[in-house]
């Protein structure tokens, strides 16, 4: 009884250093990261506050006497959010299915369509948007592939490891009915993983809205636009009057995000 009491004991201790160790290495490396930022140049820091506090005093109080011409850029980049995620769940849910063991039709389709989510998931939005402004033109329309092609990566990817976590035995029941593979589809696996694709839908809608607020900067419309102008004018009572109006809508939209996620409970 004794013996396998301190064996027990053995092991707790074995994994209470291992994770010691492994707290001490992620404290390591973070230092490192922080040193390498110059996030330690207190002296650095602390010659920005003088600047900082002149923007903040240049700021206030914030200028909304051309609040009307910012309606219109703030519906694009709503219209923007909008369309860029439904085009994006219409390409990530058939992608997804591809993208997961236990549905794909083939090993090299499983790799290619994985790779293929990892390449749009590694391009930051703002170097999307760069590159279709560049194929399209100005306007709203690079927004939203931009918006839309960088979701897929990341849309895809949840919902191909959610139907991975999908109950066999369910599938397997609906299979032995003898239902057809696209029934089996439908009924056993989609079914599974409908409401995890709607939360993902309505939390990547809440951040493409954030996000297409910054596309403007870039020549792809929207309220952006207006801000990256009054930024270069050095119009800080403009930019803080815009920031407040921005903070408003995305205030709005996770509210309204939330509101339809608890209604699909």
């Amino acid at each position: 009884m004794s013996v396998s009491y301190n064996k027990i004991l053995q092991k707790e201790r074995l994994k209470r250093r291992k994770l010691s160790f492994q707290l001490v290495l992620i404290a390591l490396v973070i230092v490192v990261c922080a040193y390498v930022s110059e996030l330690f140049d207190g002296q650095r820091l602390i010659a920005g506050v003088p600047s900082l506090l002149l923007i903040f005093s240049e700021s206030i109080p914030p200028d909304f006497s051309d609040w009307q011409s910012w309606l219109r850029p703030l519906f694009d980049t709503l219209a923007m959010s909008i369309a860029g995620t439904a085009l994006a769940m219409l390409v990530a849910v058939p992608l997804g299915v591809l993208a997961a063991r236990n549905t794909t039709p083939h090993v090299l389709v499983y790799q290619l369509v994985r790779g293929m989510l990892n390449l749009l998931r590694s391009i930051p939005e703002l170097i999307m948007g760069i590159l279709f402004v560049a194929a399209v033109g100005f306007g709203v329309l690079p927004g939203v592939l931009a918006l839309a092609f960088h979701s897929i990566g990341m849309v895809g990817k949840f919902i191909a490891e959610t139907i991975e976590h999908a109950d066999p035995g369910v599938i397997e029941a609906i299979r032995a009915t003898g239902a057809s593979s696209f029934q089996v589809m439908i009924h056993g696996v989609l079914s599974q993983v409908i409401p995890q694709i709607c939360d993902v839908t309505l939390y990547r809608w809440e951040y493409n809205f954030r996000a297409s607020t910054v596309m403007g900067m870039v020549g792809a419309g929207g309220i952006g636009f207006e801000l990256m102008s009054a930024l270069r004018l050095m119009n800080y009572d403009e930019v803080s009057a815009i920031l407040l109006l921005i903070l408003l809508l995305v205030t709005l939209v996770d509210s309204l995000g939330a509101s339809l996620r608890e209604k699909m409970k």
